[in-house]
């Protein structure tokens, strides 16, 4: 007896939860609301589209209260949502109880009214598209009877840059005919197979995305870098877009249209995320997000996550928390603030915080304890400083973009083990190895963190601590990957932070790193240009004219050049 009556109140409980109607509400009455309402106690045979006696319902109950109406209805035949719109259309609510997760559709189907028998509308195609539907119909409403049915759903070849959707249409609904369950099962595994990633790959899938006014050929530049960044963080890359523009959309960066072509080439391709080139403001990232569930980032907050897998030591962990800290705060948004400001009366207590509130005022709490927790290794940082300079050994500083190999030629210098991968941003933690030269000498050769074309102001501002040891460094040596096509430009990005960091007039020594990847004609074209000293971290034979330049620029010495 206890049992029957705890499984009717759950069912019970079920109905007053899901019994809802969806979408423009306003207007009707509450007999009406009741009849719509009563839509969800029906159920859908696994293999039908729709029942006949439920699209006679709805056609009936749509001529007469003039407004299209549909349902939403998933692969086992429940109806998870009853939809009222206007004459002219129907509005999907948020599906976020119905993610896509890891399949090529979300698994639910739209069927609705149209008054007066027009085909799909575009907004039809878009929802089907955006939201990854198995299927969209509309059903005529023929002088309250079904009349004729039109009906379009995704196609595989969409994923390779193919047709979108095919439409098909009947005259008379009670003569269309589909097989829905083995019809949807078949293509969706259709769709499986023609994705470009496996279903085993539990990897993020990303497609690159870059809106801007500057040449194409920059775009593309900058595009294979965001794409060796993305791989580097280990996402899955599984397409590109680039779009120029006269101006930059400030809501979108581009236009609504070809934003939503980009969305829609994502989904045909499984993306589960968007990563874009430019650095986006929180309004833009909140309009783009609102036109999709695939998750959205920036090229800054790409680098933070790289970072953040990076960081080891305790140095590195609190700079990037910091960084990702005071990159997220400005992006804390919401609609909740306004309420914070009501007054429950004169001198009365308004609602108290909101949670945006909390949220904030919980990381501006964890940055102040960040920065004097950052302040106090920078202050034990000073003091081996200090000791350094006491005993008067030189600091040379290895400076240099991204993955140019500095890690590696330190190792080879100094014969020590600095993790070492061909990743950007491999070494994120300061290292520090002595190098000794004949007569006695030695020096102190750091290895400091990687730089890239526009390194984001947050992560700069909370490497500044590692970055003053630049300041103490009496030669910075430069090293520059010359293999990569891309050399003159990484190494204009290395002076401009070096610049921003009031580190100009520092004395510098170019090594142009992995030369015996070049011919000789182009490693002597580059010398000629650039001077500096051509190198290769793997080949300890290379290192004689590299060590002869430091202790020329360190302690002055005539020292002949040895050749090349």
């Amino acid at each position: 007896m206890l049992l029957s009556l705890i499984r009717e109140s759950r069912i019970l409980y079920q109905e007053i939860e899901i019994a809802s109607v969806y979408g423009n509400i306003s207007g009707l009455k509450s007999s009406e609301r009741e009849q719509l309402e009563r839509v969800y106690r029906r159920r859908i045979p696994p293999q039908s589209l729709i029942t006949q006696e439920l699209a006679r319902y709805l056609t009936q109950l749509s001529q007469s209260l003039g407004r299209q109406l549909g349902v939403l209805i998933n692969r086992k035949g429940a109806i998870t949502h009853v939809l009222a719109g206007d004459a002219k259309a129907v509005y999907i609510p948020s599906l976020a109880d119905y993610p896509l997760g890891r399949r090529a559709l979300r698994g639910l189907r739209l069927v609705h009214t149209h008054l007066k028998e027009e085909p799909l509308t575009e907004d039809d195609i878009t929802d089907l598209a955006l939201l990854r539907l198995d299927y969209v119909a509309a059903i005529g409403v023929r002088e309250g009877e079904p009349g004729g049915i039109e009906a379009a759903y995704l196609l595989p070849e969409a994923a390779d840059g193919g047709k979108l959707h095919e439409t098909v249409s009947e005259r008379d609904f009670y003569r269309f005919d589909l097989r829905f369950g083995e019809f949807i099962q078949a293509l969706e595994g259709e769709m499986d197979r023609r994705r470009v990633f496996s279903p085993a790959d539990k990897r993020e899938r990303a497609l690159l995305v870059s809106a801007s006014a500057k040449p194409k050929y920059e775009l593309e530049e900058s595009m294979e870098e965001l794409k060796e960044l993305a791989q580097s963080a280990d996402v899955n890359v599984v397409g590109s877009a680039i779009q120029r523009v006269k101006e930059i959309n400030p809501k979108y960066l581009m236009g609504e249209g070809r934003l939503k072509e980009i969305i829609i080439n994502a989904l045909n391709r499984g993306a589960t995320l968007l990563i874009f080139d430019q650095e986006l403001n929180p309004s833009q990232i909140r309009s783009i997000t609102e036109l999709t569930e695939v998750k959205v980032i920036d090229r800054s907050q790409l680098i933070l996550d790289i970072f953040a897998k990076r960081a080891h030591s305790r140095e590195g962990k609190v700079q990037v928390e910091l960084a990702q800290l005071r990159y997220m705060l400005p992006k804390l948004t919401g609609k909740g603030t306004a309420m914070s400001r009501l007054m429950g009366g004169i001198g009365g207590r308004g609602p108290g915080e909101t949670k945006l509130e909390v949220d904030r005022r919980r990381v501006r709490e964890r940055l102040a304890f960040l920065e004097r927790e950052l302040k106090q290794i920078s202050e034990a940082r000073r003091q081996r400083k200090h000791r350094r300079v006491e005993r008067g050994i030189p600091i040379i500083s290895i400076v240099g973009y991204t993955n140019a190999g500095k890690s590696t030629l330190l190792n080879a210098l100094t014969k020590s083990t600095t993790v070492v991968e061909q990743k950007m941003f491999a070494t994120l933690d300061t290292a520090s190895r002595r190098l000794r030269f004949p007569r006695e000498r030695e020096v102190i050769i750091t290895d400091t963190v990687g730089f890239i074309r526009d390194l984001p102001k947050d992560l700069v501002a909370a490497f500044k601590a590692t970055l003053e040891e630049l300041e103490d460094a009496d030669l910075l040596m430069h090293v520059v990957d010359i293999s990569n096509p891309r050399f003159p430009q990484q190494m204009e990005s290395v002076r401009k932070i070096l610049d921003e960091l009031k580190l100009a007039d520092k004395p510098r020594l170019l090594a142009f790193n992995k030369a015996d990847k070049l011919a000789m004609a182009e490693r002597n074209a580059v010398h000629s240009r650039y001077g500096g000293v051509l190198v290769s971290a793997k080949n300890p034979r290379t290192f004689g004219p590299l060590l002869s330049a430091i202790e020329n620029a360190l302690w002055r010495e005539n020292i002949e050049e040895a050749p090349r």
